[in-house]
């Protein structure tokens, strides 16, 4: 399974021919998701099978086809699984003592990330974190910047041992922040990052 964030001209027919462009190169199309509209282009994310074909012939069938253009191209986790951002509302709505903790669990999903945390923006303390989450001490929050906003940024190379480049988006909560984290990539998108920020208002920012 693939995840592939793509560019493409925001008019009718254009998902239509990337999807068959898809399909020619062997890639069966679990889901698709927009994600950003912007400018006459949209910015849409595929989850793609691809049991038979290469990702490089995927690539060249997409970008063979005028004003599209692939951002990202990496594997996906399908444990993950699609959620929208009505379902972590629901279950935030159902348990708003604990709303903070499960849009921490439940963020990774919703945005294709890796990991998310959940901080105590005062001491550092670490309030609840996912599975693949990296080991953080309260002297290791400052790499992640003022907590106190919402913000997206990245993380070099080694910020923390054995850890490599890494996006991330922040946003405050009551008295703590939520951190999302890509490995990687794709880049989080304005869009993104709003929504973020949203659900965390709702959670009690």
């Amino acid at each position: 399974m693939f995840l592939l964030r793509i560019s493409l001209p925001d008019r009718p027919g254009s998902l239509g021919a990337v999807a068959s462009a898809m399909g020619q190169a062997g890639a069966d199309i679990s889901a698709v998701e927009i994600v950003q509209k912007l400018e006459g282009k949209a910015v849409d994310d595929f989850i793609v099978d691809l049991p038979h074909g290469q990702p490089d012939a995927l690539v060249s069938a997409c970008e063979s086809l005028d004003g599209v253009e692939v951002l990202w191209l990496g594997h996906y986790q399908p444990t993950y699984g699609l959620q929208g951002d009505v379902d972590l509302l629901n279950q935030m709505a159902a348990d708003p003592a604990d709303a903070a903790r499960i849009l921490t669990m439940g963020a990774p999903a919703v945005f294709h990330a890796d990991w998310a945390l959940l901080l105590n923006r005062d001491t550092g303390e670490l309030l609840a974190a996912t599975d693949l989450a990296p080991d953080i001490l309260p002297p290791d929050v400052k790499v992640f910047g003022p907590l106190s906003t919402l913000a997206a940024g990245v993380l070099p190379e080694g910020w923390l041992h054995g850890w490599g480049e890494t996006l991330i988006i922040h946003a405050p909560l009551k008295g703590s922040s939520i951190i999302l984290a890509r490995r990687g990539g794709p880049e989080f998108m304005a869009s993104e990052v709003a929504r973020l920020g949203h659900l965390a208002a709702l959670a009690g920012g």
